[in-house]
């Protein structure tokens, strides 16, 4: 659990006000249910340098500060890029669902996933759907979720082919439903073509049936030294 003094306000795709302040922000990674996939996913990433998670789904513990509602953002170097995510949300004995964007160093990546996941911050989107007391209410394989990057397609896919966030608050095993206010980035998926993108420009949606499709945009700019 993280000390932070930043409170996010959002908004239920209703119209009702929701405002907390996180205690702890989780970024879980290698939730893809193909267990087969996320293996060879892990292998192509060593292949490359990034070294291999302690377990399998991996989560990552990252400040409460890191999350954002700007439309901008500052990183450290050019090679950054944003992945697309449902977020759940649990505050005040409700959860949430909504979108955000786990933006990564990509060099820092090679060296340190967790490192690379605190090196950037989290934006999410303001508008939220409320589950209620129960995050399974939802019908996750029917939900999908996109990215673009300066115009252009990113991702796409289907949550179908990520564990239900659900499933996954229970694999992570530390929520406290009595004083905790979390977020979880739930995993992401498969790049279009296969290969980074470091644009200025980012664009994060989820469309779920029903439901409003919640969309957000951010800008990126390298910090100068």
């Amino acid at each position: 659990m993280t000390t932070n003094t930043t409170q996010l306000r959002l908004r239920t795709n209703s119209g009702d006000r929701v405002a907390f302040t996180p205690t702890d922000v989780v970024v879980a990674g290698y939730t893809g249910r193909d267990t087969a996939a996320v293996a060879h996913h892990v292998d192509e990433l060593a292949a490359i340098g990034v070294p291999r998670p302690d377990r399998i789904p991996a989560f990552y513990e990252i400040g409460a500060d890191r999350v954002t509602t700007d439309t901008a953002i500052e990183v450290g170097g050019p090679s950054t890029s944003g992945e697309v995510e449902p977020v759940l949300i649990y505050a005040d004995h409700r959860y949430y669902l909504t979108v955000g964007s786990d933006h990564t160093d990509r060099v820092l990546e090679t060296q340190s996933i967790p490192l690379s996941k605190t090196a950037c911050p989290k934006p999410i989107a303001t508008t939220i759907i409320d589950l209620g007391t129960d995050p399974s209410v939802l019908r996750w394989d029917e939900i999908t979720v996109s990215s673009w990057v300066n115009g252009d397609i990113y991702q796409r896919g289907s949550l179908a082919s990520l564990l239900p966030l659900g499933s996954l608050l229970s694999k992570w095993g530390k929520h406290d439903s009595d004083d905790s206010a979390l977020i979880l980035f739930g995993g992401t998926m498969p790049l279009v073509d296969g290969a980074f993108r470091y644009g200025r420009h980012w664009q994060m949606s989820l469309e779920v049936p029903g439901h409003a499709p919640i969309e957000f945009t951010y800008n990126v700019t390298v910090r100068s030294s």
